[in-house]
């Protein structure tokens, strides 16, 4: 068995910086947007000075990038893990569901910046993440259709266009999600949970 190399203590250090400095971007790109934050304000945030700053990203943009890319890698592979963790269709739906949770309610901004990104007309820079996160929010939404296509060739589904089931589903989830941004106390994702897999099911379900 071949053990994985540990990395060096600069390699952590630097790995422990970036994380820092992109935390304290979130926060305030989530509060502020994209264009009201500056590099220096970043900077201060996160406890750095501002040429420690852009040695590891050459400006605003590639700092955003980062952060986006970071983000919604993270976010997919959590939803991607949940889908085929169970191989029950029924318990792949509630894991997927209740995995959104997991993810955003640890995080008010993420899902603030999540929403600034999705739900617009288009997104706050261009050269390309737009497409590179619609790619992964394409390929996100072909798992869930093949789970939605598993569940009818077990007959547990009603027949149907996998593809919008999973639109479906991901727009269910995404109003809820939207509700809680809006008033966390009375609308608390985690806790709907159970009604939205039951909402979505009621339509689904085999007779």
């Amino acid at each position: 068995m071949v053990e994985k190399k540990k990395l060096s203590r600069r390699k952590m250090d630097k790995l422990r910086h970036r994380h820092q400095m992109l935390a304290a971007a979130l926060d305030l790109f989530a509060a502020k947007g994209y264009h009201n934050v500056s590099m220096h304000e970043i900077a201060g945030k996160a406890e750095f000075a501002i040429g420690t700053l852009y040695s590891f990203f050459k400006n605003k943009e590639d700092l955003y990038k980062a952060l986006i890319v970071e983000m919604t890698d993270e976010y997919h592979r959590i939803l991607s893990d949940a889908l085929f963790k169970e191989n029950d269709t029924l318990a792949a739906i509630g894991e997927y569901i209740a995995a959104k949770a997991e993810f955003f309610t640890n995080s008010v901004a993420t899902l603030r910046l999540y929403f600034a990104e999705t739900r617009g007309a288009s997104f706050n820079i261009k050269a390309g993440l737009d497409q590179d996160i619609r790619n992964l929010y394409d390929e996100m939404i072909e798992k869930l259709a093949s789970t939605m296509k598993r569940g009818m060739d077990r007959k547990v589904l009603k027949e149907g266009d996998p593809y919008y089931m999973a639109v479906t589903l991901e727009g269910i989830t995404n109003a809820f999600l939207f509700c809680w941004l809006e008033d966390p106390k009375r609308h608390l994702y985690a806790s709907n949970v159970p009604m939205i897999k039951e909402l979505f099911l009621n339509g689904c379900l085999t007779k």
